[in-house]
Order: structure tokens, then sequence, then C-alpha cells
């Protein structure tokens, strides 16, 4: 009777592992499909577009069409990295002072103050993309590198500042309290030990700004018409009298797609580093 119950055992573990093996090719496969067949597409020539054989002759010749007239992606290139980084350069410091305030010190509505940070990540783009439009245009900022910067600012501060916080809620505050003792000042105690101790949070919170400004479609299609016009816009164009120029498009997805690729394995690196170098301090 043992014998049976061991054995029926073993079948419903096999059972689970198969069917468990199973949803993760089906999840690898959803995922992978789309940019294995745009990384595809990229390399092929227009007369192998639409051909569904694995086998076919691959080119460069779309990414150097890309880059030349009249498409130009390059610049598109350029203005996307322009307002990327100087959104994180611009947003972490802030967002790192701010999350401080909000997790070491107590003051009057915190809770209501922090709660309309966060409500503002739930307002959707479209309702505020015309004041946006209509604010740039009578200031003359539209088609600039500076509007981009400031909008995707109100964007990505308060997703910065209730990450971060997350990360400084979970520091001790004892460091601090004896560097403060020692005559230290509260900046040279955010600069010399906060900081380090939550460097893994600021570079993962860093990328995502990134990540986040880097896709910004909404408001850089209204905001730009030439002069800064960034990557996802720029695949917008695309478009001639045969209909979208799918093996461009996927030759720019690319280009889209490489940052995030870079930027996952650089931050594996940097986190694993930064959590056992804090686990030794």
């Amino acid at each position: 009777m043992s014998g049976t119950r061991a054995a029926a055992a073993r079948r419903r573990k096999l059972v689970v592992k198969a069917v468990e093996s199973a949803i993760l090719l089906l999840a690898l496969f959803l995922i992978l499909f789309p940019i294995v067949w745009m990384a595809l597409t990229a390399f092929k020539r227009p007369v192998d577009l639409f051909d569904l054989t694995v086998t076919f002759t691959p080119t460069l010749d779309n990414f150097r069409t890309i880059f030349a007239a009249p498409w130009n992606i390059g610049a598109a290139v350029w203005n996307s990295t322009v307002v990327a980084g100087l959104t994180v350069l611009i947003s972490i410091p802030c967002s790192t002072l701010a999350a401080y305030a909000f997790s070491r010190f107590e003051m009057r509505f915190k809770g209501a103050l922090f709660f309309t940070i966060l409500a503002t990540q739930f307002i959707p783009a479209v309702v505020v993309v015309l004041p946006f439009y209509l604010l740039f245009r009578d200031l003359g900022l539209l088609d600039t590198h500076l509007a981009l910067v400031i909008v995707n600012l109100a964007i990505v501060t308060p997703f910065a500042v209730w990450m971060l916080k997350g990360f400084l809620d979970a520091v001790p505050t004892e460091s601090e309290e004896a560097a403060l003792v020692d005559g230290a000042t509260r900046l040279r105690v955010i600069l010399d030990i906060v900081v380090p101790m939550v460097w893994p949070g600021v570079l993962v919170t860093a990328v995502f700004c990134f990540i986040l400004t880097w896709n910004e479609f909404l408001f850089a299609l209204i905001l730009t018409r030439d002069d800064a016009v960034t990557l996802p816009v720029g695949i917008t164009r695309f478009r001639t009298e045969r209909g979208d120029l799918w093996e461009l498009i996927a030759a720019a997805g690319i280009l889209i797609s490489i940052p995030m690729f870079l930027l996952s394995s650089v931050i594996q690196r940097h986190f694993v580093r930064g959590m056992t170098g804090g686990a030794v301090k």
C-alpha cells in the first residue's frame, strides 16, 4: 500500500514538473518571439520581408539606410540620449533628497503630501499633454530638449521618490546619528553614509528613470517637430507610398533595445556588488 502511494506521489510530482516546464517554455516563447522576429527582420532585404522561411541572406543595408537621408535616425538617437541623460542627472539627486526627507523627518501632513506625489502617477498623460503644449508654446520651448526634460522630470521624479524612500526606510539610522553627533552636516551624512548604503537602490532607480524617459512617446510626439524628435517618434516616420517599412522599423527597434540590454547587464553586476559590499560593512 505504501509503495502504491509513493508511486502515485512520484507521478504527481512528475506531472507538476511537466506542467511547470510547459508554462515556463510558453512564457519564454511569448517573451522572446517578438524580439527574435524583430532582430531577424532588421537584417532582411525587402524581398525577404514576408517570407516565412528561416534561412535568408542577411544584410546591413537597413541600418545604413536609417542613418542616411531622408531618415537621419542618428539625430533622433542623439536627442533621446540627451533628454534621457539630463532627466536622470537632474531627477536622481532631487529625488534622493526628497525621499530622505520623507524617510527621516517628521512633518505636518506628511502622509497626505507623499500620497499627492504618488497620485500624480495615476493621471493619464493625455490629460496633461495639452496644458504642457500651451505652456511651452507661450514660452517658446516647443521642439526643444528643455521641454522634453521638464516633462519627463514631472513623470519620473515622483516614481523615483517612491522607490528611493523604500530603500531608505530599510537603512538603519545609527550611523547617521553617530556622524551627526561628531559634527557632520546633514548633507555630508547623506553623501558619505546614506548614498553608499543605498547605492544599489539609487542605481536601480536611475535605470528605471532612464528607461521610462527613453521609451516616452506621447509627449515627444506632441511637443516636437524636427529639432528634438526622439527615437520612438522617429520610428513613426518610416512610412512611404508602399506602406510601413518594416525592415527599417525593425532596425530602429534594435537601436532602441540596445541600451536596455546594456543597462540590464550593468545593473546586475552593480546590484550584487552593492549588496555584498553593504553586508560586509
